[in-house]
């Protein structure tokens, strides 16, 4: 199976868990997306969920296959959150955000009973820190905010739109992110160092946040970590 036929095979396996009557935090990302659309395609067949949304991406796809949709603020519980990650190590710490809604994907995870991650083979590690740590910061006193992170010894770069724009979050906040010199020993103390900085709003790690963690392989092969 090619990458894109492994996150299919995987997003289709996570709907079809979904039971009536829950409500669905919906995350972010290829393999979500493919989630999502099963999700549409039960719904059509009479599941009844109702769904919230980590993005506003994610929330057009519900909406235009006429999952109902709630507003956040009108709950305070949701069942079960089902999302990708970028990395995922052997204690199912993670490290999510490429696709920008890190913040909001962790409110969501934070509110819900279980928290389902979903992923093709390749984010498997043993210990994070190859890929690039994104983190929300606002974008007043940019600068400042910066030099305080890279005193700490960590350096990387204000993600870019591909129009040369800076890339903004759906809370109208910047990311960065940070690139690793080597593989991490400690992720938590990294956080805990990051996130009392002024004006860090949030950092793509995700620590006791995942209950169940479910594969897909190259061979079709579906492995469920809890």
């Amino acid at each position: 199976m090619t990458v894109d036929e492994i996150k299919k095979n995987i997003g289709i396996a996570a709907a079809n868990s979904i039971e009536d009557g829950m409500v669905v935090g919906l995350g972010t990302g290829s393999t979500v997306f493919y989630f999502i659309e099963r999700l549409i395609t039960r719904c059509r067949n009479g599941l009844n969920i109702r769904v919230v949304s980590s993005s506003e991406k994610s929330s057009l796809q519900a909406i235009h296959g006429n999952i109902q949709t709630l507003d956040i603020n009108t709950i305070s519980s949701i069942d079960i959150t089902v999302d990708g990650a970028d990395e995922i190590d052997p204690k199912k710490r993670l490290i999510k955000g490429a696709g920008g809604a890190l913040l909001r994907e962790k409110i969501l995870a934070s509110a819900s009973k279980e928290m389902l991650v979903i992923a093709d083979e390749s984010k498997l590690v043993k210990q994070l820190g190859s890929c690039k740590l994104p983190v929300e910061i606002i974008p007043f006193a940019t600068l400042s905010i910066l030099k305080k992170i890279n005193d700490l010894g960590y350096h990387g770069a204000i993600r870019m739109n591909q129009d040369g724009s800076k890339y903004t979050t759906d809370n109208g906040n910047l990311i960065y992110d940070i690139k690793f010199k080597e593989l991490l020993n400690s992720p938590e103390a990294v956080h805990e160092n990051l996130i009392h900085i002024a004006g860090v709003v949030e950092t793509g790690f995700f620590f006791d946040l995942a209950d169940r963690v479910m594969i897909g392989y190259e061979n079709g092969q579906i492995e469920i970590r809890k």
